[in-house]
């Protein structure tokens, strides 16, 4: 059985995250999405799982509360962020990681599982959560409306 997941703010959610998700989710038997608590957005995590939630039912959420605050990609920080996914997923015999970040490989490498790049130039979609929180209006075509409404009632 493949099961994949990935990880993520999602804040907000937009089309590149959709995009991974929904590659997931047709390549594999099982797919979760980590959802990870962040003082980037005023937006609780509860409501940024909802977004998931409604457009993907068929997706596994994760809570991941308390994430550590060491990000980076140097050995100790990544084993500090792998360290904590891995009590994220425990239980769940994982096959493949979804990313389109640098930090991918090092997921994949130390959970033994393969890697699956998406769209990690932003060709498809040439979109940040940060470039939308900062221009909402201006990005609102790489968003679902249902977050759009969302992050304008934020």
């Amino acid at each position: 059985m493949k099961i994949g997941f990935t990880i993520g703010k999602f804040a907000p959610l937009h089309k590149g995250h959709q995009y991974l998700i929904e590659k997931g989710l047709k390549e594999m038997d099982k797919f979760y999405v980590v959802i990870y608590e962040t003082q980037v957005t005023p937006i609780p995590i509860e409501k940024r799982a909802n977004w998931i939630r409604q457009i993907y039912p068929e997706a596994n959420l994760i809570y991941a509360k308390n994430p550590p605050s060491q990000y980076g990609l140097d050995e100790e920080s990544v084993k500090i962020q792998t360290d904590y996914l891995k009590e994220m997923v425990k239980g769940i015999e994982v096959t493949h990681f979804y990313s389109s970040e640098p930090y991918g490989k090092f997921v994949a490498r130390d959970f033994g599982i393969e890697e699956v790049e998406v769209d990690r130039k932003r060709e498809k979609y040439p979109i940040s959560g940060t470039m939308i929180r900062n221009q909402i209006e201006q990005n609102e075509n790489y968003i679902d409306k249902i977050v759009y409404k969302d992050m304008k009632e934020t």
